[in-house]
């Protein structure tokens, strides 16, 4: 009888082994392949990469408040064909200008009761798997609550982790939090939740010796909420939804959806080194944008005094200075930051944008974002978050030939949230305003989706080298993470390559003291990429900084045709390269102890070519010469800790 049971059994599990339904598809070259199947009911995937598995078993599904849609699915036979999606775009403000995304497309529908209620979308390249969810209508009801996206990533064992922890909402400065704006760190085990409220996107993941996983989102707009990575035992990380207390505890943490209706992209890109994760353009391969931009927008470098001087430099006098050495500088605008509507004045204000337009500079102007989220003190308060003030406030801006502003301390990443986005975008650009937002989520596909979007901070940035010697010491560290993470993803507003060698308006020996180079300061001008760029540099440094870094500073670019890794591993050391034109710029940091010593082949340069060289000695002096290249197009390279290199 035992035996019978037995045999029954086996024969159960061999039945529901052989009813499961399954797909799978493979990238345009044939190395990445997803395979989808209901399994037990139960919607799920796996990817590898090279015969390789990336991301193991791992569930999918929707919890609604119409239905839980993550058990008692059915994959339905397939419904369509894979098809090839070829897209030729171009975008100046990317880290690639020109972009030929080339992938493949599956959709796979699911059932419960016989019922179609979602397709899951898959889209394939050569570096990155993305999919969403498109929720259709369920008999007359039209809309819906997501409560919950029980998506997973199923990590190897072994996996190692590159992340940024999120914190706990209305904390930190005047209860501004959360703003994607805590430490790295590296090397770290799976298996843990951050500081237990998951991690911010987007994430690296080393999967063992075999290769690297960036897991990010994509295309979130009012339309949904933003989200974040939840980790667990084992190597699982789940999608996690916004805090309750975010925004101060209004709004709903979860997404309403009208039916039929669709999620923001989960994207994955991956490779045996750290080249995709760099070079990848899927935030932006795969959303579309919004509206039409109101005129050709302007972008550029500029300067801002509020990261030397502080509050205290928002006053008329000092921004005229900085006016001035914008334009010495060939610069395109002057940041007047917190407080200028009670320290200079709007009509101040109008005197300093007329005094820039005679001399080429252009001002941007910051606002607070605040309604009911935070109880920062800064001003102007109270516009930004009422559309009646907003676009009054923009219609004057516009009148004196205000080129943007920095909308600074949003609440989180609810909703309601990610709709005051949207909706100051939108508006801005009636008025034909660039916008820069701080103190702000991370940018998902933005520059794409809106045409006048500039930047945003969204990470541990310059300000904190002012108000921390540990953030000075740490400042190389730091560097070597940001362009295989935050900078992957969307542009980064850092707002550094200080040469001050303090972080005071005298540059006298008080307060945070850069440790690293200025050589160093010229690379990460290049290494951290915006097309607006507000460099930390002082009108002093036109007297008491290095002349060979003042002329790199006149004439770095902010816009890039192409970007290039080289070579480097997270919190160690990056060698990596960028073009414009027909011009390349290579650059590299250390942040290890010991020095760093490579050989690298440049195939940018030609042979015999001349090129400049910058670099470092032990002692962090810097030096620019020229270099000729040889044969093999290699080049022997040593960097100190905390030093940095050119070649252009």
């Amino acid at each position: 009888m035992k035996n019978s049971l037995g045999l029954l059994g086996v024969s159960l599990c061999l039945a529901l082994s052989v009813q499961a339904e399954e797909r799978s598809f493979v990238s345009p070259d044939g190395k990445i392949k997803v395979v989808v199947t209901d399994e037990q009911g139960t919607p799920d995937y796996t990817v590898s990469y090279n015969n390789e598995v990336f991301i193991l078993q791992s569930p999918l599904g929707l919890k609604t408040n119409i239905g839980d849609f993550t058990e008692g699915m059915t994959l339905k036979a397939a419904n369509s064909e894979v098809k090839q999606i070829s897209e030729a775009y171009e975008l100046a403000t990317i880290k690639q200008r020109k972009v030929n995304y080339v992938a493949n497309e599956a959709v796979c529908t699911f059932e419960k009761d016989g019922k179609v209620i979602y397709d899951i979308i898959f889209r394939v390249s050569n570096r990155d798997v993305a999919f969403k969810y498109r929720m259709y209508p369920q008999r007359e009801t039209r809309s819906c609550i997501v409560q919950e996206e029980v998506t997973a990533f199923q990590l190897p064992e072994g996996t190692t982790t590159f992340l940024c922890p999120q914190v706990k909402p209305m904390g930190g400065f005047a209860r501004t939090y959360p703003s994607y704006e805590t430490p790295y760190s590296v090397d770290e085990p799976t298996g843990k939740n951050g500081w237990g409220e998951g991690y911010t996107f987007p994430c690296l993941f080393k999967n063992n010796e075999k290769g690297w996983i960036l897991i990010s989102e994509t295309g979130v707009s009012s339309a949904y909420c933003a989200s974040r990575l939840m980790g667990h035992e084992k190597g699982l990380y789940t999608i996690g939804y916004p805090q309750e207390g975010e925004n101060n505890g209004n709004g709903t943490n979860t997404a309403g959806i009208p039916l039929p209706g669709e999620t923001p992209w989960r994207t994955l890109t991956m490779g045996e080194t750290l080249a995709p994760i760099m070079e990848t353009t899927v935030s932006f391969d795969l959303v579309k944008p919004l509206y039409e931009p109101s005129q050709k927008y302007e972008y550029g470098r500029g300067s801002w005094s509020w990261i030397i001087g502080m509050d205290g430099s928002t006053v008329y006098d000092v921004q005229k200075k900085y006016i001035d050495f914008s334009a010495a500088m060939g610069y395109q605008s002057v940041l007047v930051d917190a407080l200028w509507d009670t320290q200079i004045g709007r009509d101040k204000i109008k005197e300093l944008a007329e005094y820039g337009a005679k001399k080429g500079v252009a001002l941007y102007l910051w606002y607070n974002s605040n309604g009911y989220w935070n109880d920062a003190p800064q001003g102007p308060r109270g516009i930004m978050s009422n559309t009646i003030a907003r676009r009054k406030e923009m219609k004057w801006m516009q009148s004196i030939g205000i080129r943007g502003i920095k909308v600074d301390f949003f609440g989180g990443d609810k909703q309601v949230t990610m709709q005051l986005y949207e909706d100051i975008l939108a508006d801005a650009n009636d008025y034909d305003l660039l916008c820069i937002f701080h103190g702000c989520t991370l940018p998902r596909g933005w520059e794409r989706m809106y045409p006048n979007y500039a930047s945003s901070e969204a990470v541990l940035a310059s300000e904190n080298l002012h108000f921390s010697q540990g953030s000075c010491d740490n400042e190389a560290y730091n560097a070597t993470i940001h362009p295989f993470v935050r900078n992957t993803v969307g542009s980064m507003d850092f707002g550094g390559s200080a040469l001050n060698k303090y972080y005071n308006g005298k540059n006298e020996p008080r307060g945070s003291k850069r440790r690293t180079s200025d050589v160093f300061a010229l690379a990460t001008a290049v290494m951290f990429q915006s097309p607006v760029q507000h460099f930390a540099l002082a009108p002093n440094n036109l007297t008491d900084a290095p002349a060979w870094a003042i002329d790199f500073m006149k004439e770095v670019p902010t816009l890039w045709d192409e970007v290039r890794y080289i070579d480097g591993y997270p919190g160690k050391y990056i060698i990596m390269a960028r073009r414009t034109g027909d011009k390349w710029y290579v650059v590299g940091v250390n942040a290890q102890k010991e020095p760093l010593k490579l050989k690298i082949k440049l195939p940018m340069f030609a042979a015999g070519e001349t090129i400049q060289y910058y670099s470092d000695d032990k002692d962090l002096n810097g030096s620019v010469k020229p270099l000729k290249m040889n044969k093999k197009q290699e080049v022997t390279l040593t960097i100190p800790c905390n030093g940095g290199i050119v070649l252009k």
